[in-house]
């Protein structure tokens, strides 16, 4: 069944979810997803187990992770340029990147399904509050992570010198994870 309100995009399992925003006096409302309009569109179950809040300072960048969880993404203030990279090792789409910039002119959710790694950066001067709903609970036996400046995704960051974590500097690149897929 066709959504409108959902996009698929060229990384399979990546959605954009584009609810309209119903504004009047008092500020607006806008329903974020519809977990059956997801599932019908990808042929999954999604069932939220665990709902994350991450709040990021200007200038802060998080990621490039990817957890054993599909999960619906939505930064419910600020600006956020969001990088999302298949790592799926069996995936037709390995390696390829699709970029987002989420701010006040176009409040999307994603989408994210399991194996693609999730990255973002705070582009704008406030800071961001980043809500995920995810269908596993994090144990940290799962993450993987590569390196935000990986040449080989070459992803244009909107930020030169990024605010990292020390875990996320140290990060491998996806050549050193599956050299098999560089030979």
């Amino acid at each position: 069944m066709d959504h409108k309100f959902i996009k698929t995009t060229s990384i399979p399992g990546l959605l954009v979810l584009e609810k309209p925003i119903l504004t009047d006096e008092r500020g607006f409302f806008r329903e974020i997803f519809h977990i059956d309009e997801i599932e019908e569109t990808l042929n999954i179950e999604f069932k939220g187990l665990q709902m994350n809040h991450a709040r990021s300072k200007p200038s802060v960048m998080r990621g490039i992770h990817a957890e054993n969880w599909n999960k619906i993404i939505y930064p419910v203030n600020g600006q956020a340029f969001v990088a999302i990279v298949d790592i799926r090792a069996d995936s037709s789409t390995f390696g390829r990147v699709e970029t987002f910039t989420i701010n006040d002119q176009n409040r999307i959710a994603l989408f994210v399904s399991k194996g693609l790694a999730n990255s973002y950066c705070i582009t704008g001067s406030t800071p961001v509050d980043y809500i995920y709903l995810v269908d596993a609970y994090w144990d940290g036996s799962d993450t993987r992570a590569i390196a935000w400046n990986d040449s080989d995704l070459n992803i244009n960051w909107p930020i030169k010198n990024p605010i990292i974590s020390e875990r996320d500097k140290n990060n491998p690149t996806l050549r050193d994870l599956f050299p098999e897929k560089f030979k």
